[in-house]
C-alpha cells in the first residue's frame, strides 16, 4: 500500500494533529479570554475547562453530543436555565422540572 510510519519529534505537538487540535481549543475557547495569575489558578481553570469539554461541549464528530453523553430533555420538562461553566466563560443549558 506504500504506507510509511513517520515518527514525531519529542516535545513537538505541532507535528501531532490531535494534540495540536486540543491545544488550539484550549487556547481559543479558554486561555485567550482569561488572565491567569499563577500556576494554581491555571490548574483550576484547566481542570474546569476539561470538565466542560468532556461533559458539556458538543462535538461535531459525535453528532453534536459530548463525550459523556447526556439524555435529551423534552420541552414539557420545564424552563431552560443557564449553568455557568469555566468561571462563567461558557454555559450549560438544562431544563428544570416545573
Amino acid at each position: 500500500m506504500g504506507i510509511t510510519e513517520v515518527i514525531t519529534a519529542p516535545r513537538s505537538p505541532w507535528q501531532n494533529a490531535y494534540v495540536e487540535h486540543v491545544i488550539g481549543s484550549i487556547r481559543r475557547e479558554c486561555l485567550d479570554h482569561i488572565v491567569i495569575f499563577n500556576e494554581r489558578h491555571l490548574r483550576r481553570v484547566l481542570s474546569s475547562y476539561v470538565d466542560y469539554y468532556q461533559r458539556t461541549r458538543t462535538h461535531l464528530s459525535l453528532d453534536k453530543d459530548c463525550p459523556d453523553s447526556r439524555p435529551i430533555q423534552h420541552r414539557s420538562v420545564g424552563r431552560v436555565v443557564a449553568i455557568p461553566k469555566v468561571g462563567g466563560l461558557h454555559h450549560r443549558y438544562e431544563r428544570l422540572a416545573a
